[in-house]
């Protein structure tokens, strides 16, 4: 059996390794096209802001250990030009000598991944506009950072790279120019949870302009002016391009494999492509969204690194499937992480997905210990069963570890009303008797339940006659922000004061984060009022709003 392995990383390497160890009489030869075969990409930005000090840890193998260990040919600096299907053979050229050569496979496994988009716009060409996908993108930059040039920089994109390149920057002292064509960064998660982002941004020093394309660039003497869509211009010493990947699927079209409407590889549930013969895996490929089913692409390690055992396992005849693609990340910005897992509230009425959406506000600890920090949480659900479609967690500390039991919850099929039951770790330094996670449940299941409506910002933005909103916050909280035209009676004082409620009206109750909006709730419909509690309060609204920014 020989099995040949175009590119490496996370997908290939993966694929490699898990090969050899199903087969020892296998011969396993590996392509890169560029000097490294596995290096951690993720951790790219991290050394150029000075995080990671030493280069070498972000080699994850190098082709004299996977050789060691493994018994791989690995040839790097080799691009393949060619897959001959018919002959079941590959060209490759050495880029050292310009030596092209004839390499057989009985199994053959692509992991191009992707590159970067650089649009073809005016003056994209200069040398003071670098994309960061490889190692030798991430030495240019640090090499212009390390001469002190670079004074000012310009990011382009509020995608994980560009929220983490706009974070180095800072952290090299460098003034920040954050440009964004939507109307919010990290587009996985929603707009209202993204303004908990925008603020953070804004707090650490950086200009971030949303809704804000580039036109064209042009140099000027030594430094790089940017022609914006806002009719403004911007000029800068340094510019990172990260307004995102296509899969880099050009030796798969070229060979006859079906490429999907994304532009990714179509394979199947082992890994295969409409030959036989061919496996693919990595960003190149087109995977399944977990919730929605639809065909998509998800640019993630994990993913590829799953996809990479099971196209080695499928090589084989060993049983295995890749289970589709949930889309659980998390993304550091500066003090705060953004996490997400399954599908967002844009996703789900683009596919016309039948939902429900809570917001909490808790801390990620007991808030009488030290330290305790708000993580500001949406989960996505079935409104009939229960089912959970999604989840977005923005806060300090303990995001990874919320968002990662959502993730085990929608695998594992739980419900919503399954939430409140786990039974999770607690001690105050790390968290609550009634975890963020239960408190999901205990809401959601109330919703559920009938034991209390809920709205939502636009609900209240959109008031009929027959409706007042009513804030049952303190006195001198309303002092700091309040939704126009509301009532306003604190929930303390709400049994001896309810006469002056009207009762021909729907009341839309709010609180700072929704705790006490329900215990509002309660006490109005056993008195006959109706009413509904604003899903995550004022706080919520805040960010629909995008009045956080401009505290």
């Amino acid at each position: 059996m020989r099995i040949l392995i175009v590119g490496g990383v996370a997908g290939g390497a993966s694929a490699a390794a898990r090969a050899r160890r199903l087969s020892e009489d296998a011969e396993i030869v590996m392509f890169e096209r560029g000097e490294y075969i596995s290096f951690a990409n993720c951790g790219l930005p991290y050394h150029i802001g000075g995080v990671i000090s030493d280069r070498q840890r972000l080699l994850v193998q190098t082709p004299q250990a996977m050789r060691a260990r493994f018994r791989i040919d690995v040839r790097v600096k080799t691009e393949v030009l060619k897959i001959d299907r018919e002959g079941k053979f590959l060209v490759t050229k050495d880029l050292s000598t310009g030596m092209e050569r004839k390499e057989s496979y009985d199994a053959l496994i692509l992991s191009p991944g992707a590159e970067p988009l650089r649009p073809p716009l005016p003056g994209i060409g200069s040398t003071r506009i670098c994309t960061l996908r490889s190692m030798s993108d991430m030495d240019t930059i640090k090499s212009m950072l390390d001469k002190g040039s670079v004074k000012k920089a310009v990011v382009i994109g509020g995608g994980y790279i560009g929220l983490e390149m706009a974070e180095a920057l800072r952290e090299r002292k460098v003034d920040v120019t954050l440009l964004e064509l939507k109307d919010q960064v990290m587009e996985p998660v929603d707009p209202e949870m993204a303004a908990f982002l925008h603020q953070e941004l804004v707090l650490r020093g950086v200009d971030l302009r949303l809704g804000t394309a580039v036109k064209g660039f042009a140099e000027d003497n030594d430094t790089l002016r940017l022609e914006l869509s806002t009719g403004e211009s911007v000029v800068c010493d340094l510019a990172i391009l990260a307004i995102g990947v296509r899969p880099e699927a050009h030796l798969a079209k070229d060979a006859g494999l079906k490429i999907g409407e994304r532009g990714g590889i179509v394979v199947d549930e082992n890994m295969r492509t409409g030959d036989p013969s061919i496996f693919a895996v990595g960003d190149a490929v087109e995977v399944i969204d977990f919730v929605t089913g639809a065909k998509t692409g998800i640019p993630l390690a994990g993913p590829a690194n799953r996809q990479g055992r099971t196209a080695a396992d499928a090589i084989f005849g060993k049983p295995s499937v890749y289970k589709n693609t949930q889309g659980t990340a998390i993304c550091k910005v500066f003090g705060l992480a953004v996490g997400m897992t399954g599908a967002n509230e844009k996703q789900l009425k683009s596919k016309a997905v039948s939902y429900e959406k809570i917001y909490i506000h808790p801390t990620d600890h007991a808030i009488y210990y030290p330290g305790a920090t708000p993580i500001s949480m949406k989960l996505l659900f079935d409104p009939v069963s229960g089912k959970i479609l999604g989840a977005q967690a923005v806060g300090r500390q303990g995001v990874d570890k919320r968002i990662d039991v959502l993730a085990v919850a929608m695998r594992a099929s739980l419900t919503v009303q399954d939430l409140k039951d786990l039974e999770l770790s607690y001690a105050p330094p790390y968290g609550s008797a009634k975890d963020p996670i239960n408190y999901l449940g205990f809401v959601a299941s109330n919703l559920m339940d009938g034991m209390c409506q809920i709205c939502h910002v636009e609900d209240v933005l959109k008031l009929r006659p027959d409706q007042a909103v009513l804030d049952v916050r303190d006195a001198q909280e309303v002092e700091l922000g309040r939704i126009p035209g509301a009532l306003h009676i604190p929930v303390n004082e709400l049994r001896p004061r309810m006469q002056e409620l009207p009762k021909d009206k729907e009341l839309l109750v709010y609180c700072k984060v929704g705790l006490r909006g329900y215990l509002a709730c309660r006490i109005l419909s056993q008195n006959g009022f109706k009413c509904r509690n604003l899903s995550g309060g004022y706080l919520t609204y805040e960010a629909k709003m995008g009045l956080l920014q401009k505290k």
